[in-house]
């Protein structure tokens, strides 16, 4: 079994324990993202699936095992997803169908490109430690200007790193308010 595993985010830069069996590919589905997840564990505002949020662009990579619960496994020790929440780990294959919008237009993309299984990162918005908020433009803008030293570091570079074609609603914010704009190196625009 083939199985791929698609990225917005972190991913790009830090895998950590995912084995990846190839580089990032671009032209992975569009999906709607926004950077709405406070982290748990580092000081980042991150991207999250926001149904209802601009489309973006996502990459691709192929991962190095052939068995779809060591898949799951890999991303949910990356992301440090509790067990107790499975369905942030999302799966779509022949035998997983979709179970929502965003999982219909990850496995229109999976069958269209020939791909046995994918899964990805369904971590929902995160605002104020209730999981499901979607935080406000002023809510968001007002987070990241009140980090200081380490923290503003993290939470800028979180962003920056981010490709600049992932182009959601708060970012043009952020950008026009802070000045954080895409770093140059964080530009994937071909296959590794």
């Amino acid at each position: 079994m083939k199985i791929a595993v698609l990225a917005w985010g972190s991913l790009l830069w830090k895998p950590g324990p995912l084995k990846l069996a190839s580089g990032w590919h671009p032209a992975g589905p569009r999906v709607p993202l926004e950077f709405a997840r406070v982290s748990e564990d580092t000081p980042e505002l991150a991207l999250a699936l926001c149904p209802g949020a601009r489309l973006c662009p996502t990459y691709w990579a192929w991962l190095d095992t052939a068995d779809l619960e060591a898949a799951r496994a890999m991303l949910q020790a990356r992301e440090k997803i509790t067990p107790a929440r499975p369905d942030w780990v999302g799966t779509v294959s022949a035998a997983i169908p979709a179970g929502d919008a965003i999982a219909a237009t990850i496995d229109a993309w999976r069958r269209a490109h020939g791909i046995d299984a994918v899964v990805w990162t369904a971590l929902p918005a995160r605002f104020c430690q209730q999981d499901g908020r979607m935080p406000s433009a002023h809510e968001v803008l007002h987070w990241l200007a009140t980090r200081t030293g380490d923290q503003r570091a993290a939470a800028e570079h979180y962003i920056r790193r981010t490709p600049a074609h992932i182009d959601t609603r708060y970012r043009r914010l952020i950008e026009a308010r802070l000045g954080w704009r895409a770093l140059r190196e964080a530009h994937v625009t071909r296959m590794l």
